[in-house]
């Protein structure tokens, strides 16, 4: 098969939906020599450089292309109708919007993955300009795709309700962990925390700054853990400024030396991170999967994290969970853990083994059956 993947996601520094386009197609090409497929992996803005590093392997270098696609005024308009005429011109058979878009046009079979739908149930926690759009167009995207991809259950379940389309149109297909995340020595994390400014004791949460990642609880929460103990922790906060935080921002500018937010940072440093916390929290409102939990476990991190559809399915009986709106029921659940090493270590023995549940290698290999679904499907219709 011929395949066209979504390359936007990689035109800048990756985040969720960054790494899920980066990881599966790094894995869908080391199949490729079994299976004779090719991929091409299209943009119409340059790759961020940092956001591909690593994507070709000897495996993967014959089979994967990375395509800049040049666009003049009327091909600008991409999914209109530079990505339909690229797709025509390359005579592909399937194509996969890794996130939420495919063409409006037909121009090949397609596929596509809805993450999530918060800009339809929570939008509130998003720019207006976002929200209208996805109100416009996800509704048509979901009933043009062949098939659709969801990363949970969940998910699923909401496309399926919200958006009206056939249940056996809609596939969960879990993502995984990354490679890159397991142990790190004692060596390699208090080089990285020095480095970091991070001390030996703390709380690590890693998130976009973002309404429904409900950091705002989170610091509550943290203020009464400091009230609690004498060891005086030290709250992390990894992951870039997002949107409609100004009050949040406030609070972290005028929290003081207990909370350090590090913004975007490398992933040795945040594997390095992830395995000597002594909590790693995770608040969400809402989520499509909620990757960081599942790379917390991977490195052997005590778990607390947002009892909600999702992070419960992916989590299993591995992690801590906590209802999102109770503020003093997170707050109890770090005090307890906090002093409980016994129950800090089951909980870290349960997430390494849950963690190693979910690989890459078997997301890629239900994907690629999904293409070979959808073109079989759209031949005999």
């Amino acid at each position: 098969m011929r395949i066209g993947l979504d390359g936007y996601p990689l035109s800048e520094i990756k985040t969720g939906v960054g790494h899920y386009t980066y990881e599966l197609s790094r894995h869908l090409a080391t199949l490729a020599e079994e299976y004779g497929d090719e991929y091409l992996l299209v943009s119409p803005r340059p790759f961020e450089q940092s956001a591909i590093a690593g994507i070709h392997t000897p495996e993967t270098t014959n089979r994967l292309r990375l395509i800049e696609q040049r666009t003049n005024f009327l091909t600008s308009r991409w999914w209109g109708i530079g990505l339909p005429r690229f797709l025509r011109k390359e005579k592909l058979e399937i194509f996969h919007g890794t996130n939420h878009q495919i063409p409006l046009v037909g121009a090949c079979p397609s596929v596509v993955t809805i993450h999530d739908l918060s800009l339809l149930l929570h939008p509130g926690w998003h720019e207006r300009r976002a929200v209208r759009r996805g109100r416009l167009f996800l509704p048509r995207i979901a009933h043009r795709a062949s098939l659709i991809i969801t990363p949970t259950e969940s998910v699923r379940r909401e496309v399926v309700g919200h958006l009206g389309v056939a249940a056996e149109n809609v596939v969960c297909v879990h993502e995984a962990p990354r490679e890159c995340f397991y142990p790190a020595t004692e060596k390699e994390a208090t080089e990285a925390r020095v480095r970091l400014g991070v001390e030996k004791d703390f709380v690590l949460c890693v998130a976009t700054l973002e309404p429904r990642k409900n950091l705002a609880r989170l610091l509550t929460a943290f203020v009464e853990l400091l009230r609690a103990t004498n060891a005086k922790p030290q709250l992390v906060l990894v992951g870039r400024k997002g949107w409609l935080v100004a009050d949040l921002m406030r609070r972290i500018d005028d929290f003081g030396s207990r909370l350090r937010w590090l913004g975007y940072v490398a992933d040795a440093d945040l594997r390095a991170l992830y395995s000597s916390c002594k909590l790693f929290v995770y608040p969400s409102l809402y989520e499509g999967f909620g990757l960081p939990p599942l790379e917390a476990m991977s490195c052997g991190a005590p778990v607390v994290a947002s009892r909600i559809a999702s992070i419960a399915e992916v989590t299993g009986n591995a992690a801590r969970l906590v209802a999102p709106t109770d503020t003093d029921a997170l707050a109890h659940a770090l005090i307890d853990l906090w002093g409980d090493r016994a129950a800090r270590d089951e909980l870290s023995s349960r997430g390494l083994q849950r963690a190693s549940e979910f690989t890459w290698k078997r997301t890629a290999e239900l994907t690629r059956a999904i293409y070979v679904r959808a073109i079989g499907e759209t031949q005999r219709g």
